[in-house]
Formats: C-alpha cells, sequence, structure tokens
C-alpha cells in the first residue's frame, strides 16, 4: 500500500464524488458540457428555479468542478477542466456496461 495518497487527501476525494452523488449537479454539468451558460440558462434548460441552480452551482464552484467568468454584471459557468467531463463519461461507461 506505498501507493496509497495520505489520508487528508482521500478525504478530499471522497468529498468530490459525493458531489457526484446528486442528479441535479450532474444535469447541470452537462448541460456545461460543450459551452459555458449563465445561471438563467442553465435553469430555463433544466426547467428549474434560478435559486436552486444557483445553489448547486455554488457546490460545484466549491469543489473545484465548475468556475465562472464575469462579463459586466453577467456571470456565466463552465466546466473547471476537462478532468470533470472525463469523470462522468467514465462513470456513464461503467453504468452502461
Amino acid at each position: 500500500m506505498n501507493n496509497m495518497p495520505k489520508l487528508e487527501i482521500l478525504f478530499e476525494l471522497a468529498d468530490v464524488f459525493k458531489v457526484f452523488g446528486d442528479s441535479t449537479r450532474l444535469r447541470i454539468l452537462y448541460t456545461l458540457f460543450d459551452d459555458e451558460r449563465s445561471v438563467g440558462e442553465i435553469a430555463e434548460t433544466l426547467s428549474m428555479e434560478q435559486s436552486t441552480i444557483s445553489h448547486q452551482l455554488r457546490v460545484l464552484r466549491t469543489n473545484k468542478l465548475v468556475k465562472l467568468r464575469r462579463d459586466g454584471k453577467q456571470i456565466y459557468y463552465s466546466l473547471d477542466d476537462d478532468h470533470v467531463k472525463k469523470i462522468i463519461e467514465m462513470g456513464l461507461d461503467h453504468v452502461l456496461e
């Protein structure tokens, strides 16, 4: 077990996987696969309240899964990096086997 990460890293990894355990957050991440979107655009796409989307985006951002870009008063969200998309795709591949 000499390759096992430190315990604090394993706790952080477990927290990231917990974030993926919510279907609303997964739906939000899927809407960001190809392009950045505002809270309003995400809410409209998913037929959900903007306050719900904002709350979930805060969780995703805290866990470094999405990032934001400001354009004046407007805020746009996107996947933090390609790893996020790969994790979801690998999970989906596993489920579909």
